[in-house]
């Protein structure tokens, strides 16, 4: 009987061995499982599945904790189905026996969840769950997030045992996300790398600035895995968005300036190249009064906001790099990277203003280049043509004299022209000029009178009148044309401006029926005020043999 006995506890003794040994042997191919490769989502599920089948659990999940260390951000789950999930609602977030774990990172075991106190029950439709064991999860001594398992094949309690080799595979864990969240970094800023020297190589040729700042928000996006990302310009005292992207088509934002009421926004401006990590972004927008959501349908959380290094062009800004809300990203980890971004945009803005820069000194060298041309040629050959037409009249016969004076007359006109045309090209493109805008004036009222006025420029019009008189000189000739217009009967109109000897005249002349003693004068009368502030004066008289003179005179030095 005692060697029965002897023989039953060796027995014994071998059956936990043997189990030990299966426990051990199921463990080390846990690890191995959980290590098969270095994506992190991938990784999580294995690491929920393994426990679950070590520890033979019919529920799992884990929790991953946020970076404020007190709720949980992210939460895999193992044993409930997609329906199920739908069912529930939204994932915990740490509270009540979850969140013990989370001040506590201690491993935990239960008989039943409901008779802790720190217990606050399931929601509708979830399953029956009554066993627990939960045991944290550490990466380099942080706590990243806990196991928590449910319900113990065959209604059991988990043991001692369970609750060790769920330590262990815990601790494995860590170092397999530990060199996940490492493999993830190397290979987010490898391919932030590879799109900065996209987007350089786009910037070495000819591009357009929005072309380029719309692709930094779209790579920033997709590199990020964020929501949205846009590129906000300063203009003035307001933020303009230049540029935006998203997973719908948000052009509709481009050129929006967002409200002064975000000071958020005006902090990051103002912090001196700080970049601003705000874990929220829907609910600073809704404290600081703005819209709760930006763009519509999305409800926007933890947000990189990077602003744009100052540059020659002097251009202010911000890179916004946004995560929808409960999305898991580490953006924040990638600062340094969404700054490198912003800086992009920076230098985007300055190339394509040395661009602009550059197209335009080639526009102005042509231009100068032409005007020589016409002054020193053109010009030149018809004016020795007019002399020689002068000196044929008094050989011509009385009826070819007349023709040969008009034909000198023409070729006058046509001098006036050219010197017009080459003060005209001696202006930059988009600077204001005087002379296009008289022109623009004298057509604007050709149809009222039913012919065009004759417009005659003497001197340097663009360069030589100061910006305070030229209103003053389109005032006078606006006025001169509208009084003709109504009350002259005209069948000539003759607009002349000289600009000479420190003082421009702008003297409008026709030859209707004259101004009378009746005639409302208020207009002219204001601009006889304006042209005394000025320093100058408005003269009214008659024409030769009828009509109108109007004449504005006003000093330019």
């Amino acid at each position: 009987m005692r060697l029965d006995a002897l023989l039953q506890e060796l027995l014994g003794r071998v059956d936990e061995i043997m189990e030990y040994q299966e426990r051990l042997r199921a463990l080390l191919d846990a690890v191995v499982g959980i290590g098969a490769d270095l994506d992190l989502n991938s990784t999580l599920d294995r690491i929920v599945s393994a426990a679950c089948e070590l520890a033979g659990a019919q529920y799992g999940a884990l929790g991953v904790v946020g970076a404020d260390g007190k709720r949980l951000v992210r939460f895999i789950t193992h044993g409930v189905t997609d329906e199920q999930i739908s069912a529930i609602g939204p994932y915990p977030e740490g509270h009540g026996i979850l969140g013990l774990l989370i001040e506590h990172p201690e491993p935990l075991r239960m008989h039943d969840l409901a008779e802790h106190p720190r217990s606050y029950g399931f929601p509708s439709n979830h399953p029956p769950m009554k066993s627990f064991l939960g045991v944290p999860i550490r990466t380099r001594e942080h706590a990243y997030g806990n196991l928590y398992l449910t319900e113990k094949t065959g209604g059991a309690d988990f043991t001692e045992d369970d609750e060790r080799t769920v330590t262990a595979l815990a601790a494995a864990a860590g170092v397999v996300i530990d060199n996940a969240r490492l493999y993830a970094d190397t290979e987010q800023r490898r391919r932030w790398h590879e799109v900065n020297a996209e987007i350089t190589q786009l910037m070495l040729g000819e591009f357009d600035a929005d072309q380029a700042l719309q692709l930094i928000a779209q790579r920033s996006r997709e590199i990020s895995r964020a929501h949205v990302s846009a590129i906000l310009i300063t203009d003035g005292d307001e933020l303009v968005v230049r540029a935006v992207d998203g997973p719908a088509d948000y052009s509709r934002y481009v050129g929006r300036r967002v409200p002064a009421g975000l000071p958020i926004l005006g902090q990051v401006v103002a912090d001196d190249g700080q970049v601003v990590i705000l874990e929220d972004l829907a609910q600073v927008l809704k404290d600081a009064g703005g819209a709760t959501e930006f763009p519509e349908g999305a409800v926007l959380g933890r947000t990189t906001i990077a602003p744009l290094p100052a540059g020659g062009a002097d251009t202010g800004g911000m890179l916004i790099v946004a995560l929808e809300e409960g999305a898991n990203n580490r953006v924040a980890d990638g600062a340094d990277l969404v700054r490198m971004f912003a800086g992009q945009a920076t230098l985007a803005l300055e190339r394509a203003q040395a661009q602009r820069d550059r197209d335009m000194l080639a526009v102005l060298e042509d231009r100068d280049r032409i005007a020589r041309d016409l002054h020193d040629l053109v010009i030149q050959r018809l004016f020795a043509t007019g002399l020689q037409l002068q000196g044929m009249h008094r050989l011509a016969r009385p009826e070819h004299q007349e023709r040969l004076g008009r034909a000198v007359e023409d070729i006058d006109t046509t001098i006036h022209d050219l010197r017009a045309a080459i003060f005209e090209l001696q202006q930059a493109p988009d600077s204001s000029s005087l002379r296009s805008d008289l022109q623009a004036l004298v057509s604007e009222y050709a149809e009222g009178l039913g012919f065009r006025p004759r417009l005659t420029v003497t001197g340097p019009l663009d360069t030589g009148v100061p910006a305070s008189v030229r209103p003053q000189i389109l005032a006078v000739v606006r006025e001169s044309l509208s009084n003709v217009v109504r009350h002259a009967h005209a069948s000539q109109v003759n607009v002349e401006v000289t600009v000479g000897s420190g003082r421009v005249v702008a003297r409008v002349s026709d030859d209707g029926t004259g101004i009378g003693s009746s005639t409302r004068r208020s207009g002219l009368r204001n601009l006889t005020e304006r042209a005394q502030s000025l320093g100058g004066a408005v003269e009214i008289g008659g024409n030769d043999p009828h009509g109108t003179v109007v004449e504005f005179t006003a000093p330019t030095d």
